[in-house]
C-alpha cells in the first residue's frame, strides 16, 4: 500500500475521485471541502499557516481511501474515510515518520480509532472521544404536519443573524455533548464568505414574521448534497418547525435527483428520533478523537 499527499486540492480529487464516486454519501465532507477549497483558491484565497493536506491511499496501484487535514481550529484533526486497519495504520505511521503529529482524527470507524491508536502506541499519550457522531442519508421523506409560517433563502442583509445562530448551534451542540464550544473568529468569516458565495442557508420566518430556525444545505459534491447545521433558538423549539425545514429541503433535494444525507450527535437522541422520523437511515458511525501527546 502506498500513501500520497496532495497540497492542491484539484489534483488530489483528479486521483481520488474513483472512490469519492463510488460511496458519495460517506465521502461528502471530504467532497464538498475539498471542491469549495478549490473554489476559493481560483477566487484567490491565500494558502493557510495551519497544517492542510489531502491523501489517499492506494492498494496496488488502485485508490481505496481518502483523507484530509483542512480543520482550521487547532489541533487540526485529520478527517478519514472507511479504510481497512492496515490502511489507517500506514496513514498514522507514514505521517509520524515525516515529523506529523495529527493531534485528532475524526471520522469513519473504526479507521479514525485506529489511526488514533496508532499514533499512542508509537509516540505516548491518550485518545479522548470528543463526540460520537452519526451519518444519515433519506431516501424516501415522510413529510410533518407543517407549522404556520414561510421558508426562505437567508440573504445578505441576514449575515449577522445567520453568523449568530450558526456559533448559537456550536455552543448548544458542545453543551449537549458535554464538550467545549469552538467556533473561531474565523469560523464568523467563513460562515459570511459561504452565503455571500450561496451556499444556501435558509430561514424558516414564523407566523408573526419573525426568523424562527435556521438550516444549512451545502452545495451537491458528486451528486450529494449535506444538510447542516440545523438550529432552532429555544424559544421556538417544540413547534415542529425544524423537522419540517429538514423534511421540505431534503424533498426538493430528492426531487432535482439530488442525495441527500446529514449528520447527528449520537449524544443528542432527539435530533436522531427527529431524522428518522422524516426518513433517514444510518449509514456509518464516525467520531472525533483527540490525540493528546504523552
Amino acid at each position: 500500500m502506498e500513501v500520497q499527499f496532495f497540497t492542491d486540492p484539484a489534483e488530489f480529487l483528479a486521483v481520488a475521485q474513483t472512490v469519492l464516486a463510488k460511496d458519495p454519501v460517506t465521502g461528502s465532507v471530504v467532497a464538498t471541502i475539498s471542491e469549495r477549497t478549490v473554489r476559493e483558491r481560483a477566487d484567490g484565497a491565500p494558502d493557510p499557516d495551519w497544517p492542510r493536506w489531502w491523501a489517499t491511499i492506494s492498494d496496488g496501484g488502485t485508490v481505496i481511501s481518502a483523507a484530509m487535514r483542512t480543520m482550521a481550529n487547532p489541533p487540526h484533526p485529520m478527517f478519514v474515510l472507511p479504510m481497512p486497519d492496515p490502511a489507517a495504520r500506514l496513514l498514522a505511521t507514514t505521517l509520524l515518520d515525516r515529523g506529523e503529529h495529527p493531534g485528532g482524527c475524526n471520522g469513519a470507524l473504526p479507521a479514525a480509532r485506529v489511526i488514533a491508536d496508532e499514533t499512542v502506541r508509537r509516540e505516548g499519550g491518550t485518545v479522548e472521544v470528543a463526540m460520537h457522531s452519526r451519518l444519515f442519508e433519506c431516501r424516501e421523506v415522510t413529510r410533518p404536519k407543517a407549522p404556520a409560517g414561510t421558508l426562505r433563502p437567508a440573504e445578505p442583509a441576514d449575515d449577522d443573524l445567520v453568523v449568530d445562530w450558526c456559533e448559537a448551534f456550536n455552543r448548544d451542540a458542545a453543551e449537549q455533548g458535554g464538550r467545549e464550544p469552538e467556533f473561531s473568529t474565523r469560523d464568523r468569516e467563513v460562515v459570511r464568505q459561504q452565503i455571500l458565495a450561496g451556499r444556501r442557508f435558509w430561514l424558516f420566518i414564523d407566523a408573526d414574521g419573525e426568523p424562527a430556525h435556521l438550516t444549512g444545505v451545502n452545495p451537491p459534491a458528486f451528486g450529494v448534497c449535506r444538510i447542516g447545521p440545523v438550529y432552532t433558538p429555544k424559544q421556538h423549539r417544540g413547534r415542529g418547525i425544524a423537522s419540517h425545514v429538514v423534511a421540505e429541503l431534503t424533498a426538493r433535494g430528492l426531487a432535482d435527483g439530488t442525495r441527500m444525507c446529514l449528520f447527528t450527535d449520537q449524544a443528542n437522541p432527539i435530533s436522531n428520533k427527529i431524522y428518522e422520523a422524516i426518513g433517514y437511515r444510518a449509514v456509518v458511525d464516525m467520531a472525533n478523537l483527540t490525540i493528546q501527546p504523552g
